[in-house]
């Protein structure tokens, strides 16, 4: 013991500043000591590792706040990288000791009198960074002087200064004259002080609008732009979105100036000239395809870049390409072959990018490269992979038929489902592929677990049992396991598929009909699966041929392919978002796209036929009440219950009516799930059978927003539905369709319910 004493007291003499690692009141002693030693501070180079050392100390998160005044001493010197760790210090401890911060506020305005341009620049940039109350007096003037500085870095540090004295003090009235000295630095000769001025200028006038681009700024602006960095660059071309060119020579003038940086060999760069280049040509569609064949090239480069985060928005970015250029980068669909390295959110998008760049040309090998995928150790990248070959099936189908089938030799789980899954739309887009799907799904009921594949499973032997001989079997397979079946859906769905294969094959399905309604009405504590027996056992009493006309819904829709297609979008739709980070956040990954898709499109009921069937969520033009245009109803942006009704008192009524439809006494979910099926959100309504009922919904078409009441305020069987609707804009095509698309519904419902 003495021995190990005698060592550390060697150690410690020997060093002047070596310590053990102590706890925290004692790490502070022995630092205090060190900083206070005049024979550590004579020697430049262990004074500044004792500083080191307190930093050090600091980041690890232990309280070094009763060496501030130790610290401060420490900043008179010439060291300069003794000053940026003194200056660290007092920032980070300022709000904790405002009394000796004082202190500090002196050494920095003395700092800021330094012969040494990066003294004061450095002096300049702590002390606005000093939180603390009633700081801005203090920096008011050192930062005033620094913008008539001769050194270009104390003026950009002083001018980041102004917007950081406005962030301090939020409630007082800006100051006019800094904002004018402002606008008139943009002149400056450093082109980094010219953009720190639009920065300053933009968060000092955030309230208003912003700083304001003029013809002369922006004539100025884009001639400094080949004097920036390219940081620099892509900020003033954000902020010359805000400028128009008033008349044609003038547009032309500046498109010729932002030519060249279309090649530029930054990526976000060429985002921003891109976005700048089409937002510029709104009215000439000629030069928006010539600029976005001259940025294909820059993008293909961020969707091969070594940084993942880069690539993403790459990818991202030419997806919104190819919604108004399909073909864009048919030629270079190998780019978008996935590396083994990447994670899977790459991966999705390049799937998806995949299945759109599909041509007579490339097929075999975007075939041959998914089909590679449809196997790989993620579970979810090979679903995806499946849905993917699932989509081009739409277009060639026998090509697309024998690789799923082949994935189900695989005998896995996971594959299964997704194939099968990928089987029931295929039959349903594509019908003549209904013979090969029937004959491929035999036996691959064992290899299913999850609850979308035995949707999927049991949708087809529904549907198309009468082709697929042990259809009747399977279904009585899952009806005797029922008890541990734990998903409503697949309950829901056996109950349909079981009712429907009655009508094509009744000798063999009766006594598991009869046993099937008897568990879901009696024993099933899910109301929704017993809402559906007790429907299919009234409907049944109705007799066969009425059953017949209520549940045989037509099996297959080919159409629907077409209607459900992504149509070309004009350019001008996408380029307020292009550079921006909505184009990456306002998609799903590939397998929940997927899976939701093939929700949208497979009817889920043969007891809501039209509801669930065709045009789900669209209107062909002759479903809209004027038969011109193309209609749809979509739920995105989503409209919270506060904001409905901000809005629902702001507007005024654009439309009433009374529906040839009685009030309707589903229950609320039902109600609910059959609106959102065709992309109306109920967000309020009145209990079944309660008078005054009403219910509040609201649906986007065309960018038009509709907001709708349904009023029923006497007896449901004798009064009939009001509909008020209010509308943002105006737009007589999506309003008819609405009004349509909602009579059916409320129509269909009450029908089911009779």
């Amino acid at each position: 013991m003495k021995q190990l004493s005698f060592q550390f007291e060697t150690k410690k003499k020997g060093s002047g500043v070596a310590m053990p690692y102590l706890g925290s009141e004692d790490t502070v002693r022995e630092l205090k000591r060190a900083l206070s030693n005049p024979n550590v501070q004579s020697d430049r180079l262990r004074y500044r590792n004792v500083i080191l050392r307190v930093i050090r100390f600091m980041t690890q998160g232990l309280d070094m706040s009763p060496l501030y005044m130790e610290m401060v001493k420490a900043s008179a010197t010439v060291d300069i990288v003794q000053k940026k760790l003194v200056y660290l210090y007092m920032c980070t401890y300022a709000g904790l000791k405002p009394d000796l911060a004082l202190l500090a506020i002196n050494t920095l305005r003395k700092d800021c009198a330094d012969p040494n341009p990066m003294v004061r620049g450095l002096a300049l940039r702590s002390m606005c960074n000093l939180r603390m109350p009633g700081i801005t007096e203090y920096i008011q003037q050192p930062v005033l002087t620094g913008l008539r500085d001769k050194a270009s870095y104390v003026r950009r540090v002083a001018v980041l200064g102004c917007a950081k004295m406005q962030n301090l003090q939020p409630d007082t009235e800006i100051d006019g004259a800094v904002v004018n000295e402002l606008y008139g630095m943009l002149r400056d000769p450093d082109p980094v002080v010219m953009v720190n001025c639009l920065r300053a200028l933009e968060e000092i006038l955030k309230d208003e609008g912003g700083v304001v681009i003029n013809k002369p700024i922006a004539h100025h602006l884009l001639n400094r732009l080949k004097d920036l960095d390219c940081w620099g660059q892509s900020e003033v071309l954000t902020f010359l979105l805000r400028y128009s060119p008033k008349g044609e020579d003038e547009l032309f003038d500046v498109l010729n100036l932002l030519d060249g940086f279309l090649q530029s060999g930054h990526s976000a760069v060429t985002a921003a000239t891109l976005r700048l280049f089409l937002q510029l040509a709104a009215a000439h569609p000629a030069v928006q395809a010539d600029a976005l064949g001259r940025g294909r090239g820059p993008l293909l480069t961020a969707c091969t870049a070594h940084s993942r985060e880069l690539r993403f928005a790459g990818l991202c970015h030419v997806q919104q390409v190819l919604r108004s250029l399909p073909a864009h980068f048919a030629g270079h669909y190998k780019k978008f072959f996935c590396s083994y390295s990447e994670p899977n959110y790459i991966k999705f998008r390049k799937m998806e990018i995949l299945v759109e760049l599909v041509n007579d040309e490339n097929v075999a090998l975007v075939l041959e490269e998914l089909q590679a995928y449809c196997t790989d150790v993620s579970p979810e990248l090979a679903q995806a992979a499946i849905f993917a070959v699932g989509r081009i099936g739409r277009t060639y189908s026998e090509r697309c038929l024998s690789i799923l089938t082949c994935l189900l030799g695989l005998r896995q789980d996971h594959i299964t489902s997704a194939v099968v899954q990928t089987f029931r739309d295929l039959v349903w887009l594509c019908p003549q592929c209904t013979s090969s799907v029937c004959t491929a799904i035999a036996g691959c009921e064992d290899c299913i677990q999850d609850s979308e594949g035995k949707q999927a499973l049991i949708w087809l032997l529904g549907v198309h049992g009468d082709q697929i001989s042990s259809a009747p079997y399977v279904l009585e397979e899952y009806i005797d396991g029922l008890k541990t079946e734990l998903s409503p859906a697949v309950k829901q769905e056996l109950l349909t598929a079981t009712v429907r294969l009655f009508l094509s094959r009744p000798a063999e399905t009766q006594d598991m009909l009869g046993r099937l309604l008897h568990y879901c009405i009696e024993e099933e504590s899910d109301m929704c699966v017993r809402d559906r027996a007790l429907m299919c056992y009234r409907l049944l009493r109705c007799g066969v041929e009425e059953t017949r006309r209520v549940v045989g819904g037509p099996k297959s829709d080919p159409s629907l392919g077409v209607i459900t297609g992504r149509p070309e979008e004009p350019v001008n739709s996408w380029v307020p978002h292009f550079n921006t980070l909505q184009p990456m956040s306002s998609r799903e990954t590939w397998g929940d796209a997927a899976t939701r898709e093939s929700t949208e499109l497979m009817p889920q009921s043969a007891i809501e036929p039209s509801l669930a069937g065709p045009g789900a969520g669209e209107v062909t033009p002759s479903d809209t009440a004027g038969g011109a245009g193309t209609f749809c109803l979509t739920l995105e942006p989503v409209l919270s219950p506060e904001a409905f009704e901000k809005q629902w008192l702001q507007l005024e009524i654009s439309h009433t009516e009374p529906l040839s439809c009685p009030g309707p006494s589903s229950p609320p979910e039902t109600l609910q799930a059959a609106l959102q099926l065709v992309k109306i959100q109920a967000l309020a309504f009145s209990r079944p059978n309660t008078f005054p009922w009403k219910a509040y919904l609201y649906t986007y078409s065309c960018g038009s927003l509709i907001l709708a009441e349904l009023l029923c305020d006497g007896d449901v069987d004798s009064d009939r539905l009001r509909v008020t609707v209010k509308q943002e804009p105006r737009d007589e095509q999506a309003l008819r369709g609405f009004v349509s698309v909602l009579q059916t519904v409320l129509q269909t419902l009450t029908t089911d319910c009779t």
